[in-house]
């Protein structure tokens, strides 16, 4: 087939394929936000003309996404907490939302799309909201739409088609190279052409253009480096595979994000998601998110056991049972050196695994399955802890 360009699918955008058009309200909303010298009370009355926005408008202002001490129950009250700028991208973003079906259609499942989305949306925004590197509002709407032009994808080339191939968004360069391979354009480019068309804020169609960061000299836009991190601990929640250990140890290494700012950040997010869900109608199961992040954490430290078990095992057959005798044995340098090794190796993700359980564990509640499984985890990270340091205790000096 021939392939295409973002510019095509801007025509094709334009020609009114077989998309959904965007809300008319969302539209008129979008030019009335931007305007500096509209009312309030002309936005209200906009508003008003669609009962499912009014209803999502309140209740997302009266959401612990805005930290709202005192509930409002009035369109212009949630005008003003929420603001226009905040305003008008949600408004094309809730109406995004509504364009799209839930459920599975095919090899698209767009309840999972949308789960998966939402935390991103709220990773952003706690990612922004600690770095302060960017504006949490446009994190939030940034994270949501990062992968957007999926939907369009599909849309336009895979419905209906016979297609079965897998369209997972994990792992995200295996798909962006299928879809470059046999259409010549992927659902990245198809999100910023789109955007772009819908008159969204540039530095939010910007996002569409990074990910798969590897390492921390890549000139990333603050907003989109966000984005980016979201999308990764989002997947860490939504997908089964992904490995918990190498996602901390690149959020140390080339987000500089310490594992105690990072606990801190899915705590809360597990706070927030399900009242913000509820807004943009998106089915949320909070408590089995919990547990399945919670499996992966334990798988994880199940390997850090194996490798203790390896540590005490090689030392054991040098002669080594801990470090405080190395120095007294000449010919073991090698070994010494790779025990410390492995030893460093293991004690950061321990910590990270420990200090995760111990966090959430004061936010569960004592009686949930969630909070059971936690302490078990941190009995056996105390195990190993305790394991670790008797091999790697100081050296005695003299």
């Amino acid at each position: 087939m021939d392939k295409l360009t973002e510019k095509d699918i801007i025509e094709r955008i334009k020609l009114g394929y077989s998309l959904p058009s965007l809300s008319a309200v969302a539209i008129k909303l979008v030019e009335i936000a931007s305007n500096e010298y509209s009312s309030l009370s002309e936005m209200s009355e906009l508003i008003e003309r669609d009962p499912g926005l009014t209803a999502r408008l309140i209740r997302i202002a009266n959401s612990a996404f805005f930290r709202a001490s005192e509930p409002i129950s009035t369109i212009e009250q949630s005008i003003m907490r929420v603001g226009s700028n905040h305003l008008r991208v949600m408004a094309l973003s809730l109406s995004l939302r509504d364009t799209f079906p839930m459920g599975k259609v095919g090899p698209m499942d767009f309840e999972k799309f949308w789960r998966s989305s939402l935390y991103q949306a709220l990773l952003a925004k706690s990612f922004a909201q600690r770095l302060h590197t960017c504006n949490p509002e446009e994190a939030f709407v940034g994270g949501l739409i990062l992968e957007i032009g999926l939907l369009i994808f599909f849309d336009m080339f895979v419905k209906g088609k016979g297609i079965e191939r897998n369209l997972d968004l994990q792992p995200l360069e295996e798909l962006l190279a299928w879809e470059t391979d046999n259409y010549g354009i992927n659902h990245r480019q198809v999100g910023a052409a789109a955007l772009s068309f819908w008159k969204f804020p540039s530095i939010i169609v910007e996002c569409q253009h990074f990910h798969s960061i590897e390492s921390k000299e890549e000139k990333i836009p603050p907003l989109a480096l966000v984005c980016e991190m979201a999308r990764e601990f989002s997947a860490l929640i939504c997908k089964e595979s992904i490995e918990w250990g190498t996602l901390f140890h690149k959020a140390e290494e080339i987000y500089n994000i310490d594992h105690d700012m990072l606990t801190d950040i899915l705590i809360a997010t597990f706070d927030e998601v399900q009242q913000v869900a509820g807004g943009l109608k998106v089915e949320m199961d909070k408590d089995k998110d919990i547990l399945g992040l919670v499996e992966k954490a334990n798988v994880s430290l199940s390997g850090l056991s194996e490798k203790i078990l390896e540590l005490q095992e090689t030392a054991s057959k040098h002669g080594l049972p801990s470090f405080e005798n190395m120095t007294e044995i000449e010919n073991d340098q090698d070994v010494k050196y790779t025990l410390q090794a492995v030893a460093h190796e293991i004690r950061n993700p321990l910590m990270a695994v420990s200090g995760f359980a111990k966090k959430l564990s004061g936010a569960l509640d004592p009686s949930s399955d969630g909070w059971k499984y936690v302490q078990i985890i941190i009995d056996e990270s105390v195990r190993l802890e305790s394991a670790l340091s008797k091999m790697t205790g100081s050296r005695r000096n003299g």
